[in-house]
């Protein structure tokens, strides 16, 4: 026997009573200063130091530069500093000036500025680079001109495909199979130094036109193999390394993954492959994707303005259903605000902004109207003075 209409449940009233519920709860609002808890780690504050080189390292070794340069951010109130690109290779570095990661040797200058970092309540992050046909060139205060010989100071650089960045560089080197596997064990074994050093956060740099971007990219990429071509062959590499880290990695500490979301150039890399690589790596365990673009060729024309690359962060963060960190001319405290507020992306990554001015993240504090956390040596005096 059917049941009589009149008892059954009527589904948009039962919907309707839910979403009433659902109104009823205070729901907590989620700020720039909002803590962010990603896996096990918690983020004082959703602002975030973006990943910037000093190209300051000799032989790969961070040293009290990029102690100071890094503490200050995180003394200044920050929820998390990344390290810039750190080579996983020596041949990976874009400068000999670059921090490395390569050797065991490299880990306690790098740990001592986790510690510290950590010690000044933000989290520390590392950023695990190779810079592919980008590789080997000068420092930029000198012209960051390629370095072609060894006379020079420069080394031999590799890449997907024999295809220079600039027109007058030697060709790169075509990884081969067994060196592509090279790549994805240096990767695996940088994590694993960056872990021994105490950082919380590991980010894979696939961005900026370096080897895991020159991979994705159709631009730089013109394989046959497995690893060109189709967009599953072109994001092979990448996903092997993502997949290959975190098995690696407690289940507790946070997998980032930076991304270019587009080459700026036609028959390049776009937002439309971004958004199927975020599904992907997401569905690996990567927590989050930071969001930027361009990088390919020294040719893009890329419209530079105020937060350009934030609807990119937006459309990963909506269509792949996952975090994201917004990047790029992100300089006022209101405005990135407004970008947590209005669900653009989970975090903010600060760069050249926190280069001017290091407690950025102070000031965003008065600027939104919360009371300022200086450290404890700043704060007595600083309020001593207010009175």
């Amino acid at each position: 026997m059917s049941t009589p209409a009149a008892t059954q449940p009527d589904s948009r009233t039962a919907h309707g009573a839910l979403a009433d519920a659902a109104h009823d709860r205070e729901v907590p609002e989620v700020d720039l200063l909002s803590a962010l808890v990603i896996r096990g780690v918690t983020l004082r504050n959703r602002i975030v130091m973006s990943p910037m080189c000093q190209y300051s390292a000799q032989d790969g070794f961070a040293n009290d530069w990029h102690l100071v340069h890094l503490g200050s951010r995180a003394a200044g109130g920050v929820g998390m500093v990344i390290v810039e690109a750190t080579a996983v290779t020596s041949d990976g570095r874009i400068t000999p000036g670059d921090v490395g990661i390569w050797s065991d040797d490299h880990i306690e200058p790098l740990a001592r500025i986790a510690r510290f970092v950590h010690s000044q309540g933000a989290v520390a992050g590392i950023q695990l680079a190779h810079a592919g046909r980008k590789a080997s060139c000068d420092l930029p205060w000198k012209g960051g001109a390629r370095l072609k010989t060894a006379e020079e100071g420069g080394w031999p650089v590799v890449a997907p495909s024999p295809i220079p960045f600039q027109e007058d560089e030697p060709l790169p080197l075509p990884l081969d199979e067994a060196g592509i596997d090279g790549i994805v064990d240096a990767f695996e074994a940088a994590a694993r130094r960056a872990l021994r050093a105490g950082f919380k956060v590991l980010e894979i740099h696939a961005a900026h036109g370096y080897l895991l971007h020159e991979f994705l990219s159709p631009l730089s990429n013109q394989r046959t193999d497995q690893y060109g071509g189709s967009l599953e062959n072109r994001m092979r590499l990448l996903l092997r390394i993502a997949e290959r880290l975190r098995a690696l990695m407690p289940r507790e500490l946070p997998l980032f993954t930076r991304v270019s979301a587009t080459d700026w150039a036609d028959g390049g890399w776009d937002i439309d492959q971004s958004v199927e690589l975020a599904r992907r790596l997401k569905s690996l365990g990567v927590d989050l994707i930071d969001v930027s673009s361009g990088g390919t060729l020294p040719t893009a024309r890329i419209p530079v303005s105020k937060g350009y690359q934030v609807p990119f962060a937006r459309r990963i963060h909506d269509e792949a259903g996952i975090s994201t960190g917004a990047v790029g001319l992100i300089a006022d405290p209101q405005y990135a605000d407004e970008i947590i507020t209005g669900g653009d992306a989970d975090v903010v990554l600060v760069g050249r902004e926190l280069l001017r001015e290091p407690h950025w993240a102070l000031k965003a504090q008065q600027v939104i109207g919360e009371e300022q956390v200086w450290p404890l040596q700043y704060g007595y005096a600083v309020k001593r003075r207010m009175k």
